[in-house]
């Protein structure tokens, strides 16, 4: 007899084993950005140098999960918030002002309220899908999550949208928000309504409780629909993966064959 499957928890949620058996919004813009480099993280021959910028998120939303799961943040990534001669790093004093300027606005605690961290299941678009909600309030039917970026009002060009939008588009959040919608409807039977908590990196952080036009969904699950079927043929096995030329695994791996015209540098 086989080993039994492993039931999705807290402790196990971005294990291997669980990335293997579900697909997550993370996992399915990893296969958009970069096959090659997907499919070597979930085989386990290439890990992901961890960043600052990931830290210092994971930071701010432990500290609206609980006291407990900050104080563990804190312990065990004393390394890289501490200094050796005391204090703590400039990014994670910023951190601070963040989730303070957070904890002392009463309208952006009043859309943090619920339960934390709650994780879901649902097969969608052929496939089934792993969530972890930040905050979901089942009274009001919402759910929020908590997002840090540089500045409220930058715009960055997008070729999935081909326009220039926001960071909340730029960062793939409406995706998100709609796979998560989606999962929660075909758990609990009823349509959720999601709001984005935004913090700014700021000296002084600026803030906004967003919310979104129900329009916006509706290209997000086609989006879903025309790109499924590549991704999961590529994470299958299928079909070879194609290497994006640019992330820092495909630059890691790279094997030189020809020459590149000089116009090339800024079309590939």
């Amino acid at each position: 007899m086989g080993t039994p499957s492993l039931t999705l928890n807290q402790a196990n949620y971005h294990s291997n084993e669980m990335n293997l058996k579900y697909m997550s919004v993370s996992q399915f813009k990893g296969f958009v950005e970069c096959e090659a480099k997907s499919l070597a993280k979930l085989r386990g021959v290439y890990v992901e140098p961890s960043s600052n910028a990931l830290l210092v998120g994971s930071y701010v939303h432990a500290a609206f999960e609980s006291e407990e799961a900050f104080q563990q943040f804190i312990e065990e990534n004393s390394g890289s918030i501490f200094k050796a001669r005391g204090g703590k790093y400039s990014e994670f004093e910023c951190a601070d002002r963040m989730i303070e300027v957070i904890k002392n606005d009463k309208f952006a605690m009043f859309a943090l309220e619920g339960e934390k961290e709650q994780i879901y299941t649902a097969h969608l678009f052929g496939v089934e899908w792993k969530i972890k909600v930040d905050s979901i309030n089942h009274q009001r039917r919402t759910f929020t999550d908590l997002k840090t970026t540089q500045d409220l009002h930058k715009r960055y060009w997008s070729t999935k949208y081909d326009e220039w939008v926001s960071f909340v588009e730029a960062w793939d959040y409406v995706l998100q928000m709609a796979v998560y919608r989606r999962v929660l409807q075909e758990n609990l039977g009823y349509t959720y309504t999601p709001y984005i908590v935004a913090v700014t990196k700021e000296n002084y952080p600026n803030k906004a409780v967003l919310h979104f036009d129900e329009s916006r969904f509706e290209f997000e699950y086609e989006y879903l629909e025309m790109k499924m079927e590549r991704v999961l043929a590529v994470k299958s096995g299928k079909e070879e993966p194609r290497r994006c030329e640019k992330c820092d695994y495909c630059r890691s791996t790279k094997i030189l064959k020809d020459t590149m015209e000089i116009g090339e540098l800024i079309h590939v």
